[in-house]
């Protein structure tokens, strides 16, 4: 445990400091199936909100159900009703994390690196190799 408590030394290296970037880099839309994920022809935030309060509404429901002795047929259709809820429900938070992760697709840089990123070397060999894309003309 050396290096922890008071006696410890201070850090060598200063913070570095990153500037802010401003603008967002055009990337191309994100594909799903084959097509530009769409963020309107999909569920909701609020379709999701209502099958999770359903969810939870079911999830208490279900064992009570056993519990104040109803038919043992309307408690296994509220367990299936639960199991097919979590599928619905599974599929709809995929769908829109797959929504926030698009919108979210630039580069940034981590706070506290002091290297490039894989993606900015990828970046600046394709900038150091590529030919020139105007010929020239004489």
């Amino acid at each position: 445990m050396a290096g922890i408590g008071p006696g410890r030394a201070p850090n060598p290296r200063p913070p570095v400091a990153f500037p802010l970037v401003t603008e967002r880099p055009s990337t191309g839309p994100v594909q799903y199936k084959g097509e530009d994920l769409n963020a309107e022809r999909g569920p909701g935030l609020g379709c999701f909100r209502f099958q999770v309060a359903l969810l939870v509404f079911l999830v208490v429901l279900t064992p009570l159900s056993v519990a104040w002795h109803w038919p043992e047929w309307l408690s296994a259709v509220l367990l299936f009703a639960v199991i097919v809820l979590l599928l619905f429900a599974g599929q709809t938070i995929i769908f829109l994390l797959r929504l926030v992760a698009a919108d979210r697709r630039g580069r940034r840089r981590p706070l506290a690196s002091e290297t490039k990123t894989v993606g900015e070397l990828e970046d600046e060999s394709r900038t150091d190799s590529a030919p020139p894309q105007d010929p020239v003309q004489q």
